[in-house]
């Protein structure tokens, strides 16, 4: 018999992890069908535990939900919905009082989440509690609003890792006396969150000692003991080991991501690091260890991880365990969502590894964060640099101070395409005026200025109300504040509040002025009149096709000094002037970006046709990427620069989307190009980049066969998942940018 090495042994454990997630993978796919979101980890209920409710989405597409057999909320509102701290706390308890165990014998870590407690919230919002002057003008410029947005800022989980469930809820139960009787409703609903957690825990815990008596091999039932003691421990009392605090930090996150869906996790090496030097100064945890208790996070749960990056005073963090955790996701090989920081004082090593690391996975693992150009932009808002860079990775584009800032990050969009159309609209409506695209510009400024109230103004609503809907109660537990004033953290409980504000449809928008000019003004090849019609018949007929295709073939946005370029620069300039003029009616700050997240296909299919060529209910554009095709050859270096020159620059990003093609590591010196491309982007002013390196020929025959590579992972946007899990609409949007740019 072969001795496995401590190498060998945990790499044998992590591909077993491996194959049973993609088994629950594939169940998913059966059971559920598309997931057009992170892949999460979230396993099926046993089969007797399983609830299946199958109904239709407003435009008829098939949803199945597979819910908790037994559990049922208490509704303390006549729509049958829950709302309030108390109901919200009490619901979650005892949902967490029903979940089954979960406990993998190969896994150092015990549990996994099986329910999204979303799915039991209807209504979502409290239909007493409304802004009826607002909704003419939210639904004529199709606006995100954010009302009602859940989570999407960053907690500190040192809060927890020192204190212990014991410790949070002796804080809770010791401000309860401080603040009793205004606030009693929510230490009730944060004791049942508790309460509920330590119940879960220790359930795992007795699970995990009795699979330890049932089991024959040594190895494994050291393990599973080991898992009994961690836990039993963990119900009360703060971790005291590394393994403990991933422990510790993955029931957190489970129960984040049931509640509400939340995935900020932030900076974990500087987490994990006291842990790490202390154990491997004393010599009982070894680097494999280490590599292997990391990676059974990793794998239950796609939480937002940054790596590497500045202290307060400028210092790189940067250590052995940012580059473990990189190796730990590399050799999991599952979708993660994994930042590395770049920048001139940044250890350029790690940059190093993460571009090996994504051409020999062939993903979209890891990304990359201008984490410099960021912190300063955050200070362009009034702060101290050191709240910069105190600022930590926590979702798909965007950053928060861990604990102590209120974002709603990615939940409020303004769809730039929609605001032209509206505009196009009220200048061809006027008889007083002559068509231009001038003129159209000052009508776009004028709406879109509006659509920023607009949205200013439901963020007040917001921030007025969601405590009494749907607060924060589990990542209150870990925030500076909340247990303190006995104030939810989306109602004064934390110290800053930056409410981003996402511009979509940037090169949709560019490229329509840019044709508009272009045909019409310049060349006369249309009316505006004979336009309007084309747009309203979305191009119907030979005629129409022609137009289209005139239209669509000018030198676009990213093509390098264009007129479109021009206006992309010009569009993001006015949109970051716009909301950075002045705060909401009630004084919060807002923080411009430029991101679609996976809306694309959404934000679309409200919007008719559009002067650059796009079809009716077609996609808009991708964040601040130029439309695929933008270019012949597709330069990377052209995008770099094209997606450089629109950053808002006030510490929210406009991230930037690149396919490559595995085969560029066939030139001398690939990855350092590779790596140099990151690094130029990010000195020009970029601030994000999502990379998927991945085979045109591949991703093709995945497109049409999807169940032949159940294992490839791409990444979509600011997430990464199983390609196989998409809807053959979201795989399409993944081809296009792939055959386009690759």
């Amino acid at each position: 018999m072969a001795i496995l090495t401590p190498a060998l042994f945990y790499q044998e454990r992590l591909d077993a992890l491996r194959e049973t997630k993609l088994r629950n993978t594939r169940e998913k796919q059966e059971r559920i069908g598309s997931m057009n979101h992170d892949d999460w980890a979230l396993i099926l209920p046993p089969p007797d535990r399983r609830k299946v409710i199958e109904t239709t989405s407003p435009s008829g597409m098939p949803i199945v939900d597979i819910l908790l057999e037994g559990f049922g909320v208490k509704a303390n509102h006549p729509s049958g919905g829950f709302f309030g701290p108390k109901a919200c706390g009490e619901n979650f308890r005892n949902l967490l009082e029903l979940h089954p165990v979960y406990i993998d014998p190969v896994s150092s870590l015990a549990g996994a989440y099986m329910v999204n407690f979303m799915s039991y919230r209807s209504p979502h919002w409290n239909p007493d509690i409304t802004c009826p002057h607002l909704a003419p003008e939210q639904a004529r410029y199709q606006l995100g609003t954010g009302i009602g947005a859940a989570q999407h800022f960053c907690q500190d989980l040192s809060i927890g890792l020192s204190l212990g469930w014991g410790g949070i809820l002796g804080r809770i139960r010791h401000f309860r006396q401080v603040h009793s009787p205004r606030a009693n409703a929510f230490y009730d609903g944060l004791e049942d969150v508790a309460l509920g957690m330590q119940n879960w825990i220790g359930r795992h815990a007795e699970a995990a000692r009795q699979k330890a008596q049932e089991e024959s091999d040594p190895e494994i039932r050291r393990n599973l003991e080991e898992m009994a003691y961690i836990n039993r421990r963990l119900v009360t009392e703060p971790p005291q080991t590394f393994r403990e605090a991933c422990q510790w930090i993955l029931w957190f996150q489970m129960a984040a991501r049931m509640y509400n869906g939340s995935g900020s996790l932030g900076r974990l090496d500087a987490l994990l690091q006291p842990y790490f030097e202390r154990e491997t100064a004393a010599g009982i945890l070894s680097e494999e260890e280490a590599v292997f208790h990391i990676a059974c996070l990793i794998l239950r749960d796609t939480a937002y991880i940054q790596v590497g990056g500045p202290d307060e005073a400028g210092s790189d963090m940067t250590g052995r365990l940012s580059y473990l955790i990189l190796e730990a996701a590399h050799r999991l090989n599952v979708p993660a969502n994994v930042g590395v920081c770049v920048g001139e004082k940044v250890d350029p090593g790690l940059l190093r590894r993460g571009v090996e690391i994504l051409f020999e996975d062939k993903g979209g693992i890891p990304k990359f964060l201008g984490i410099e150009k960021t912190a300063e932009g955050f200070a362009r808002n009034g702060y101290d640099i050191a709240l910069g860079r105190e600022r930590a990775y926590s979702g798909c584009h965007w950053s928060a101070i861990p604990g102590r800032e209120y974002t709603i990050n990615d939940c409020v969009k303004i769809n730039l395409a929609v605001v032209f159309d509206v505009s196009l609209r009220d200048m061809m409506s006027d008889t007083s005026v002559r068509p231009g695209a001038e003129i159209l510009w000052q009508y776009f400024q004028k709406h879109l200025r509006r659509a920023v109230e607009v949205i200013a103004e439901g963020l007040d609503f917001h921030l007025e109300h969601m405590h009494e809907v749907f607060p924060e109660m589990v990542m209150n537990l870990c925030c500076h504040g909340p247990i303190e004033k006995g104030l939810d953290a989306s109602h004064s409980g934390v110290e800053f509040y930056n409410m981003c504000v996402d511009a979509s449809a940037l090169a949709t928008v560019a490229d329509s002025f840019a044709a508009l000019e272009q045909r019409i003004d310049r060349e006369g090849r249309f009316t505006w009149t004979e336009m309007l019609a084309f747009l309203d018949s979305d191009w119907d007929g030979p005629e129409g096709e022609s137009a289209r295709l005139l239209m669509h073939n000018i030198p676009r946005y990213g093509s390098g000094g264009s007129r479109a370029d021009l206006y992309a620069v010009r569009i993001a300039e006015s949109f970051t002037g716009l909301v950075k003029e002045k705060p909401t009616p009630a004084g919060f700050n807002m923080i411009p970006g430029i991101f679609s997240w996976a809306a694309t296909i959404a934000m679309g299919q409200g919007l008719g046709a559009t002067p650059n060529g796009r079809r009716a209910r077609e996609p808009i554009s991708h964040g601040a990427n130029p439309d695929p095709g933008f270019r012949k050859d597709g330069a990377p270096t052209a995008m770099a620069v094209a997606i450089a020159s629109v950053q808002p620059g006030y510490g929210n990003t406009a991230p930037m989307q690149m396919e490559l093609d595995p085969g560029i590591l066939k030139d001398e010196g690939g990855i350092d190009k590779v790596a140099g491309l990151i690094r130029g982007h990010f000195a020009l002013g970029g601030t994000q980049i999502n990379m998927n390196v991945i085979d045109k020929a591949k991703i093709l025959e995945a497109h049409r066969n999807p169940s032949l590579y159940p294992d490839l992972i791409v990444r979509v946007t600011g997430f990464s998942a199983y390609f196989a899990s998409l809807s053959p609409e979201f795989r399409q949007l993944v081809v296009d940018r792939i055959i386009a740019e690759g």
